[in-house]
């Protein structure tokens, strides 16, 4: 069975999303965009359970495989129920099924990481032994590498939920550390006690990123396409390009971040060991980037990046906690 024609998404789009306030914000979003482009079209949000939702107090790895986050919703649009998904971009596995595409990434929101502390204190404030609450590897391991005497605590949850376990339990968390984008969006921001620079911890890829998804057919390519922004576009695809060719996934410590100045897109990348101790950064940049072979120049870009990486030991340290990784970068 065909996908929608542009006809029909022009009436009607059915727009799937997880349950979440942050998700639903996002899948709002997603429908102010479409309406500002088709003010006749009506919209119709669609809430669904993933497995990552389903048990919210399990380690993410002890439920099984890639896309925790986003399975849910692609087997809504196989089966028709929706028009696209809406996922935060640093949700989505680098290798997508074949008869989904991503069809558009918008316009990014701020990509850093946000410590919330109960104090207001800074990282560098916070006491000897601090303990601070975080699902990330990645984070986890970026925190440690600044500060080893640091007592990194498992949580998880959305957003709201971890900052009233941040209030209620005091003898288990001095500060969290969150995705900046995702404070903002849910008007939280004010909770925020520092903003992180890329020396102190780098994002994950995509990270401040929507994806919309559909199926990869022309009609729905082509109308949820003009969402597109080129820039953001091209920037996440070289840092997912570095993450994949390193055969990494959100639950490892690798992170990456990308942005377009003049005509040259630099890319940052760093790989480190779970208790921070090994740090591999490497960084490289295109010069005469062309905006029309944007994805080109990227995927090139994000690929020697990560050969860099290699070079200088990631695989060795990647290799040694793949099979045993207890944390996850989502939320």
């Amino acid at each position: 069975m065909g996908g929608p024609s542009i006809a029909r998404l022009r009436q009607v789009v059915r727009i799937g999303t997880r349950r979440s306030k942050l998700s639903l914000w996002q899948a709002k979003h997603i429908a102010d965009l479409l309406k500002a482009l088709e003010p006749a079209v009506r919209i119709e949000i669609r809430e669904y359970s993933t497995r990552g939702d389903a048990n919210p107090n399990a380690p993410l790895p002890a439920l099984g495989g890639k896309g925790l986050f986003t399975e849910a919703l692609e087997e809504a649009l196989r089966r028709g129920e929706i028009d696209c998904a809406v996922h935060s971009l640093k949700d989505m596995p680098v290798d997508s099924a074949k008869d989904l595409a991503l069809a558009a990434v918008p316009k990014r929101g701020d990509h850093r990481d946000a410590l919330v502390s109960r104090s207001g204190a800074t990282l560098s404030e916070l006491p000897q032994g601090a303990r601070i609450g975080t699902g990330s590897l990645r984070r986890r391991a970026q925190l440690l590498a600044i500060r080893p005497d640091l007592e990194i605590m498992p949580i998880r949850g959305n957003v709201p939920t971890r900052l009233a376990k941040l209030r209620s339990t005091p003898e288990q968390f001095d500060a969290l550390v969150l995705a900046a984008a995702g404070l903002q969006r849910l008007g939280l921001a004010e909770h925020i006690s520092e903003r992180f620079d890329a020396s102190q911890m780098l994002s994950a890829a995509g990270q401040g990123a929507l994806a919309v998804q559909c199926l990869n057919e022309g009609d729905p390519l082509v109308f949820f396409g003009r969402l597109m922004d080129r820039l953001t576009a091209h920037a996440t695809s070289a840092e997912r390009a570095f993450l994949g060719a390193l055969d990494g996934g959100c639950a490892l410590p690798v992170a990456a971040y990308a942005h377009i100045s003049g005509n040259t897109l630099h890319l940052q990348g760093r790989v480190l060991s779970e208790d921070g101790s090994q740090v591999i950064d490497v960084s490289s940049e295109t010069q005469a980037f062309d905006e029309a072979a944007g994805k080109h120049f990227a995927l090139q870009l994000g690929r020697r990046l990560a050969e860099q990486a290699l070079e200088q030991g990631a695989d060795q340290i990647l290799q040694t906690i793949s099979s045993g990784t207890s944390s996850t970068d989502a939320g």
